[in-house]
């Protein structure tokens, strides 16, 4: 991290340039498809307030913990409000009400049927509030043959046909991706469905429900679904090859019949293979003289002076600390620091949206449980001392502010 990134230490702080300033967003999200999608609103200037169970999201359980809170549960809640509600006590739902009838947009990525029986699905909510828009992220979607299967990102990434693509390539037996994939696609696409919902509504003054699969989200975005759909099984490979080079390996783009005519007409590369030699042959002899080649330099940066020579793009394969290193992740402020509410900083990652006219920033640090219990019920319901503690002294507030 550059020593001019600033350290975020107050939750939501007002900018005027920000461009979501102004919206409410009730977050009823947990884990992560939800909580990204909220979490990006919020560097947007939306005043994002989180709900949250008395047991907390599960996330304050993993990553490395500092002080009251783990690393994984900072990064996707930055900068949120929270109020902690018990739904199980008398009243609890009626406050939830209360606060989404406030709500420009409701997040939720329950299984479909939930919320339903607190009386918290969309139809509860907009019969007496119009304008409201609600997106719902879920595996399979709100209805369906599908739609109370548990969805965790692993079993999308399986039925999606990523996983065995991926593995394929790799060579492989199936494994699973570290990062979640289907839960960050679905959560981005939520929001592109919220914006067009928002902007729908903005000319008619009525909100709607958006219904995002996760299921859905996986398959649009994969660029080589046009191979399935015209019935080939297993697609060629594409993207790029990585060979062992010095300081590193490297991934060098293209298809290698490419990289081969680059390699021999500008870095003048002799071809290996005899006349007569078979397809296989040449590929093979070709292969090993590229390799030999990358691995002749004394150091990386020669490696990397002869790709540019010859007009070849290349990549580091760097690991995920040296990644966060980068001189454009410096250079453009990605990564910020945020108060780790234990008397410390960690550093977070800010979402990626440049504006030339306004701002989007991580606006404070994650907040604890119940934390904003007082400062939500005020600026939401008007509600302020005695009107607060009836909801405390029943049970329903909860806070370990």
């Amino acid at each position: 991290m550059t020593e001019s990134a600033p350290t975020r230490t107050a939750a939501n702080q007002p900018s005027h340039d920000a461009p979501l300033g102004g919206l409410r967003v009730l977050d009823l999200t947990r884990v992560l498809a939800g909580p990204f999608a909220a979490r990006m609103l919020c560097d947007l200037g939306a005043d994002v307030v989180k709900v949250e169970p008395p047991e907390g999201d599960v996330t304050r359980h993993f990553g490395l913990r500092r002080g009251q809170q783990t690393g994984y549960y900072a990064q996707q809640n930055a900068g949120k409000r929270n109020i902690c509600i018990d739904l199980t006590k008398p009243g609890g739902t009626d406050l939830v009400r209360l606060l989404a009838d406030q709500a420009d947009v409701v997040l939720e990525n329950f299984r479909p049927g939930v919320l339903a029986r607190y009386g918290l699905d969309y139809a509860s909510l907009s019969a007496d509030h119009r304008a409201l828009i609600m997106v719902s992220i879920s595996g399979f979607g709100q209805d369906g043959p599908e739609s109370q299967r548990a969805a965790y990102a692993g079993i999308l990434h399986a039925e999606s046909g990523w996983l065995h693509r991926q593995s394929r390539s790799a060579g492989a037996p199936p494994a699973d991706s570290q990062l979640s994939v289907a839960d960050t696609t679905s959560g981005m696409h939520g929001l592109i469905g919220m914006f067009a919902a928002l902007r729908v509504r903005d000319a008619t003054g009525v909100g709607q429900h958006v219904d995002i699969a996760m299921a859905d989200a996986l398959a649009v975005v994969d660029d080589y679904a046009q191979w399935a759909l015209d019935g080939v099984e297993n697609a060629p490979h594409g993207g790029g090859d990585v060979w062992d080079a010095p300081g590193g390996p490297i991934i060098v783009m293209g298809d290698f019949k490419w990289v081969w005519k680059c390699a021999n007409e500008i870095l003048g590369l002799a071809d290996p293979t005899p006349p007569g030699a078979d397809i296989a042959t040449k590929i093979a002899l070709r292969r090993g003289a590229w390799a030999t080649y990358l691995g002749s330099f004394a150091t990386q940066d020669e490696a990397l002076a002869a790709l540019d020579r010859a007009n070849l793009a290349w990549g580091l394969i760097k690991t995920p600390v040296q990644a966060l290193d980068s001189p454009t992740l410096q250079h453009r402020n990605s990564i910020v620091e945020i108060d780790d509410r234990d008397g410390g900083t960690r550093r977070i990652i800010q979402s990626p949206y440049r504006f030339s006219e306004s701002t989007s920033e991580v606006r404070g640090p994650a907040p604890l449980r119940g934390e904003h219990n007082r400062d939500v019920l005020g600026d939401w319901l008007g509600l302020q001392g005695d009107d607060v503690d009836q909801w405390s002294n029943a049970g329903v507030l909860l806070s370990e502010a």
